[in-house]
């Protein structure tokens, strides 16, 4: 099982980037899925999950500017990212739990991708 995380980059504060999360089983549609990144010298921090009935929870920190969304159809989720700041800085990651919930702990989730770097220039 793995889920491939892209959509990663470069960009000035205050730009746009769109990350994409596609499991390699269409089992994940009923799963809850989460980002979570990871900045140098820092915890993993969570940051969006969306619940298979596309329920929603987001981190106090990117409320208002980052949007998670899941199109079943394709078996894709996606974390619009606005208004980036150069905190936002890190190694995103995208993450499966089988639950009927929306955990924000990182020991919650049963399988991770890769991670995709994105870094905001000042």
């Amino acid at each position: 099982v793995q889920l491939q995380a892209s959509g990663g980059g470069l960009v000035q504060a205050g730009g746009s980037l769109r990350l994409s999360c596609v499991p390699s089983e269409r089992t994940f549609v009923r799963y809850a899925m989460g980002w979570f990144r990871q900045a140098p010298g820092k915890e993993r921090e969570f940051v969006a999950v969306i619940d298979w009935n596309s329920r929603t929870s987001y981190a106090n920190s990117v409320k208002g500017r980052f949007t998670v969304s899941r199109d079943s159809a394709r078996n894709t989720v996606f974390l619009q990212m606005n208004s980036l700041k150069p905190e936002d800085t890190a190694v995103y990651y995208c993450a499966a739990d089988p639950g009927w919930y929306r955990p924000e702990a990182a020991s919650e989730y049963d399988y991770w991708g890769q991670g995709t770097q994105v870094t905001v220039s000042s």
